[in-house]
């Protein structure tokens, strides 16, 4: 204690743990410029660091003596000054609670003590930092190692081998998009593997580099001899903790920028997505939880509680804990608009609690808040990325057509994009920051559409693929009806905003766009589609550019669906099936084993198809030498 201490009940900085658990809080400005603590440590520096350099010794006074805010006020003097100025020997020595009212001896037991906590609390701290930095570094960097693979020539049959033994299969039984018991998704293979690397690395983190030192300051008497570890145990799990919440958010968005450096889809990030948070929210609580026993073991919980730093730390951990049962399937599904408006509110929470948690407990001593701020602006990066698009469109009107009981379709003018799109409705629901995805049927209208009949819908990219003459009369039937350039979206309506837009003719949209596939399929020189309903739309794209021939296997529950999209796919060969089940497994077969080129085989539909189209794809890949093929899964993923 120093003649400018004062008696608090507020937490201060670290390295004066023990004066901070007797309730006296010495501030850095006292530290900075009490004569008598100067005076101290500089003989005892000189005396216990003969082996160091000055400038080294200049180092750590400047940047530890006041302590390690960013902010924190310059010592009055240099050591050297300060020392210089210690003209007698001291003879008294300073005993732990009393008052250092002038210069004194800090025995070897004090010294050695103080010296273990500080340096052992600095190296756990470093690696706490380094092991943060593998677990957001690896979470990004072997996603795009591992695509990178797609660059080299391996032969398609090996690659078809691989995918069908190693990545495209579902890790047990048969049902990959058709979740399990109406709860889960069990993931591919190939997303096992990186889960199995997420969860395996968090733990090998969790658990190595730990070592104690003793005697020691900061932990003499904490859950016995094993305190130390404890401490240093629930740090770590602190911090991992913090090192996924940037990958939470990267992984979450669709603007994600390993969407565009890897050839992983969306929905394996939001796979993804979900595993992170299960293992932040398991560290979060660990850490929350060993902590508690601590305080509650030293009998300083009580006042502990009272502090900002814990009332926000409570904040953050309740928050993470809350969002996971919160996001489970059936809520998603059932309740998505406001199952995405309660996982934003708390989020926003989480990172507030997470980030004064840090300020108010350390300040900006260690950079804690540093994972923190990352998170921030990767959120803000995509949130603003959203707006841009949003902006450069601009507001636009939608003309909705109905095709039938089941399907509209809705159109909207002078506006490019291709893949899908998410569709903003401001005046069909209070809740104007909704926003849907649909896949684009069309990239250009027939001017007769606005009237509100059904029409031919065709994509100029198409116009002039095929040389056969159905195709020419096509052509001039085309040209001969004026076009103009929009985005037409065919819509199955259920309930909520697709059922609400059934009722209307005209009105406001916003066009969040375009996102769409950048798969390179050119090196296969026979595409199958395989749609069913409404999955049609996310096929165009493929179909429209792929360069060899092209398939369609189409099963649909109305006639009408599909006479609205034949006029579009001129040059595309097409069985359609209306009411019937699709034999996808003899589709498949035929067309991949009777023919001897490289295919690849698109699957857009209910889950069951898409389910179906993957074990038979997995299975023709094991059991059929000869067959060389890629499957593609277009399906939104909730």
């Amino acid at each position: 204690m120093l003649n400018c201490s004062e008696q608090t009940h507020m937490h201060g900085h670290m390295v004066m743990k023990r004066e901070m658990d007797m309730g006296i809080e010495t501030s850095p400005e006292c530290y900075a410029s009490d004569h008598a603590f100067l005076h101290t440590l500089a003989y005892c520096m000189s005396t216990h660091c003969q082996d160091v350099a000055v400038w080294d010794l200049e180092k750590y006074w400047n940047m530890n003596v006041a302590g390690r805010h960013s902010n924190q006020p310059v010592p009055k003097a240099t050591y050297q000054e300060t020392l210089a100025d210690v003209i007698t020997k001291p003879n008294d020595t300073l005993v732990v609670g009393e008052e250092l009212n002038h210069t004194m001896i800090i025995s070897d037991e004090d010294y050695r003590g103080s010296y273990n906590a500080q340096r052992m609390f600095e190296k756990m701290e470093g690696s706490n930092e380094r092991y943060g930095i593998v677990l957001l570094v690896g979470g990004a960097v072997i996603p795009i190692t591992f695509s990178l693979l797609r660059f080299i020539p391996f032969p398609v049959a090996l690659i078809t081998k691989f995918n069908a033994w190693l990545v495209d299969p579902p890790v047990f039984g048969s049902r990959h998009k058709t979740p399990v018991a109406g709860l889960f998704h069990v993931p591919t293979r190939g997303q096992a593997f990186f889960i199995f690397y997420l969860v395996s690395i968090n733990v090998i983190l969790s658990a190595v580099g730990y070592k104690g030192s003793q005697p020691n300051s900061w932990y003499p008497n904490v859950l016995g001899s094993d305190g130390q570890i404890i401490s240093y145990v629930t740090n770590r799990l602190g911090v991992l903790s913090f090192a996924n919440i940037p990958l939470l958010f990267l992984y979450a968005g669709r603007n994600n920028v390993l969407l565009w450096l890897t050839n992983w889809s969306h929905g394996t990030f939001l796979l993804l997505h979900r595993w992170v948070a299960w293992i932040a929210t398991l560290q979060a609580v660990l850490h929350s939880a060993i902590y508690l026993e601590i305080y509650v073991h030293n009998g300083t919980h009580a006042s502990e509680a009272k502090l900002p730093y814990w009332v926000w730390g409570i904040v953050a951990t309740l928050c993470m804990s809350i969002l996971l049962p919160s996001s489970i399937l059936p809520i998603r599904k059932n309740v998505y608009e406001f199952f995405l408006a309660w996982h934003v509110l708390l989020s926003v929470f989480v990172l507030v609690g997470c980030l004064w948690h840090i300020l108010e407990r350390f300040g900006r001593q260690w950079g804690y808040e540093n994972w923190i701020y990352s998170a921030i602006a990767i959120w803000g990066f995509e949130r603003a990325l959203r707006l841009a698009r949003l902006a450069r469109n601009g507001i636009k009107t939608a003309q909705v057509t109905v095709i039938d009981e089941d399907y509209i379709r809705v159109n909207i003018e002078d506006i490019s994009g291709s893949g899908h799109a998410y569709l903003y409705f401001p005046t069909l629901t209070w809740r104007m920051w909704e926003n849907h995805p649909f896949s684009v049927a069309s990239t250009v209208l027939s001017v007769s559409d606005q009237s509100g009949t059904l029409n031919h819908h065709r994509d100029l990219e198409k116009l002039g693929s095929s040389s056969d003459g159905s195709d020419s009369d096509m052509r001039r039937e085309q040209y001969q009806s004026p076009t103009k350039v929009g985005l037409s979206f065919l819509v199955r309506t259920k309930t909520g905003v697709t059922g609400q837009l059934r009722q209307r003719a005209r009105l406001p949209v916003l066009v969040e766009s375009a996102y769409g596939p950048h798969v390179n399929l050119s090196q296969y020189s026979l595409l199958i589609c395989i749609a069913g309903g409404v999955g049609i739309t996310a096929c165009v794209p493929f179909l429209r550019a792929h360069p060899g021939t092209t398939k369609l296997f189409w099963g649909a529950r109305s006639q009408k669906i599909i006479d609205a999209m034949t006029p579009s796919l001129g040059g595309v060969e097409m069985k359609s099936y209306v009411g019937e089940r699709m034999n996808i497994t003899e589709v498949l077969q035929r067309e991949l084993i009777e023919n001897a080129s490289t295919a690849v085989v698109l699957v857009s539909g209910p889950s069951e198809m898409a389910d179906e189209v993957r074990g038979v794809i997995s299975e023709l890949g094991r059991q059929k030498k000869g067959i060389q093929v890629k499957l593609i899964e277009e399906a939104f993923s909730w």
